[in-house]
């Protein structure tokens, strides 16, 4: 890429793409094309084409996406099917209309099956059954790895997916019902820690900018409290309790083991694959069947979801107590990224977990 060449980003308000904006301006790109929800609708075909044959960019970060953790995966099965498929299908064939040099699609390590070995290596995909309540996002991510993947073959395109690890950093999604289990986490205790310090002004604060179901800042003490129960997080009148009267739910048992990497490393691994990877770098040429293409990246380290819970427990300063509702679904019991291949083309993260949590909090208390 050339310092002023076009450059699409599909998303970049969300936590991947505004990162990918941020790092291309820190190395000097000036050339940018975005636009928000409400000024294109990328599910709608007609909208994407005339877009794409207006603004004619070179080269395109495919970022955006329909997501949320397992509560919204599995309660949402056909928006994150429909949403995430009409996304990718007019992004990309839109690319291969208007000449776009090279594309980077954005995948997950959903799509690896629900009992695979470890750590997953790229060649270990479509070998088993995928993980049930993630499946149909983890589909629509599997059509957009073979979408690249076979126009490359068909039309000589240069469209490269990546699949990042669970990620997590400024502009991630809070929504308890929707967000991924670190922001969820970080939000939950940050509302247990004001709530026992009787903070209300702190706990109002939050709410004025990030509403639960429709309970704000104007709602008395007692609806935000019932409104907070459903999501676990309780206060006992009984102080001399566990926690002193304060208890946050996690969902399963604490034991499956995740992988996280702090998002504006995935931004530095994306734009090193724009510049310098290119889709004839990521597989055996010698090979008959060209095949598993993508790329991980991730950090090859992993934790429970426990310790993560304990953590992010120590970083807030929340004193309460932590349940782990074994009732509720663990999900995948390990999901650890094999990356030797991204590291072979160059690239290794930066940020350690518990530097990335601190950071994260600390930009969740400025904006929020």
């Amino acid at each position: 890429m050339n310092k002023d060449s076009k450059i699409y980003i599909a998303g970049h308000r969300g936590l991947v793409g505004s990162a990918i904006l941020k790092n291309l301006k820190e190395k000097g790109y000036t050339n940018f094309l975005t636009r928000t929800h409400q000024e294109l609708d990328l599910k709608d075909t007609n909208a994407v084409a005339e877009y794409f044959s207006k603004e004619k960019p070179d080269y395109v970060f495919l970022a955006a996406a329909k997501v949320g953790g397992i509560i919204a995966n599995n309660t949402y099965r056909a928006d994150f099917i429909y949403d995430n498929l009409s996304i990718q299908n007019n992004i990309i064939h839109q690319s291969y209309l208007n000449g776009v040099k090279k594309l980077l699609f954005l995948g997950s390590t959903c799509i690896y099956p629900k009992n695979c070995p470890q750590p997953m290596k790229e060649e270990y995909l479509l070998t088993d059954t995928l993980e049930y309540t993630n499946e149909p996002y983890a589909i629509a991510k599997i059509a957009g790895i073979k979408m690249c993947e076979s126009y490359n073959l068909q039309y000589d395109t240069n469209f490269i997916a990546v699949q990042p690890t669970n990620l997590y950093g400024p502009n991630d999604n809070f929504d308890l019902e929707k967000s991924h289990v670190l922001p969820a986490l970080i939000r939950k205790m940050h509302i247990g820690k004001a709530l026992e310090n009787n903070d209300w002004d702190t706990l109002r604060s939050d709410l004025q900018k990030l509403p639960i179901e429709g309970i704000d800042h104007n709602n008395s003490e007692e609806e935000i409290l019932e409104k907070l129960l459903k999501y676990g997080i309780s206060r006992s009148d009984d102080e001399s309790s566990d926690g002193g009267g304060l208890s946050v739910e996690i969902w399963g048992s604490g034991k499956p083991m995740r992988e996280f990497l702090w998002s504006e490393d995935m931004a530095d691994a994306c734009v090193h694959v724009m510049e310098s990877i290119d889709f004839k770098d990521t597989f055996d040429a010698s090979n008959k069947e060209i095949r598993n293409t993508h790329i991980n990246i991730g950090t090859g380290k992993e934790i429970s979801i426990a310790e993560l819970a304990h953590i992010i427990k120590k970083v807030i300063g929340y004193k309460g107590g932590l349940f782990f509702n074994a009732d509720k679904p663990d999900g995948t019991m390990r999901k650890l990224t094999d990356s030797s291949k991204l590291k072979e083309l160059g690239w290794k993260y930066q940020v350690e977990l518990e530097e990335g949590i601190e950071r994260m909090y600390e930009w969740y208390c400025m904006e929020v």
